[in-house]
């Protein structure tokens, strides 16, 4: 993969819908954070990722400022159109043009959604915790439409994401057709978890077929994304 600072999801949204997600290139950042990060909770020098958030701004041609979230690993979805300053959430939407959706993830998942008629957005944290909490169903039902489009961007692959099996049976007490997202891994009461397969289920159940992206590793890809330990 050439070194740029983003990446488009490969889905067939409405040409009035536009999403990016940013590799860790073309930013001002030094040292592990070199150098595209957008995050100011990671102990990055705060001049330097606000010069990173104005450069993906321009490199964007971004209609208005993103509405950045604390993300806590909850099920909370707000309305991005109505956020004052920065609000505790794990996803946003939004019904109206001009609005930026945004989350930060390392080896959570990334999920974008759009209405297939392009009238609605969102976008959603979606670590295992908020999986388990909800976080996608609560947005769906925000977007108030189950004609969704979904992306599933880059996170950590089901190679090398291990789980106990607190994680595997939090899973199952919400529903079995998780089982198939499991795999034994190396030693006893150890898991490997395809977290791309955990939210394609919750999708399919909430009525959202149509489903891409998912597969680009980014424990495996230093090279372009920052990976951050759970």
């Amino acid at each position: 993969m050439s070194a740029k600072a983003f990446l488009r999801p490969d889905w067939p949204a409405p040409v009035t819908i536009h999403a990016a997600t940013t590799l860790r290139w073309g930013g001002f950042s030094t040292g592990s954070f070199h150098s595209l990060n957008v995050a100011q909770h990671v102990g990055d020098d705060v001049e330097q990722v606000r010069q990173n958030r104005h450069y993906l701004h321009q490199l964007l041609s971004l209609p208005s400022e993103p509405v950045w979230l604390q993300q806590e690993h909850s099920a909370i979805c707000v309305n991005a159109a109505e956020v004052s300053g920065v609000v505790v959430a794990d996803a946003s939407f939004s019904r109206q043009a001009n609005v930026v959706c945004a989350v930060m993830t390392a080896d959570c998942l990334p999920v974008l959604l759009c209405a297939c008629d392009g009238s609605r957005v969102a976008a959603v944290h979606a670590g295992w915790r908020g999986l388990v909490n909800g976080v996608i169903s609560s947005t769906v039902s925000a977007l108030a439409t189950h004609e969704l489009l979904a992306w599933l961007g880059p996170a950590i692959g089901p190679q090398c994401f291990e789980v106990g099996d607190d994680v595997r049976n939090a899973f199952l007490h919400k529903s079995n057709d998780y089982s198939s997202a499991f795999h034994l891994g190396a030693a006893p009461g150890k898991w490997l978890a395809d977290i791309y397969r955990l939210a394609r289920i919750e999708l399919t159940q909430l009525g959202v077929k149509a489903i891409y992206g998912g597969g680009i590793c980014t424990m495996t890809d230093e090279e372009n994304f920052f990976f951050l330990p759970s």
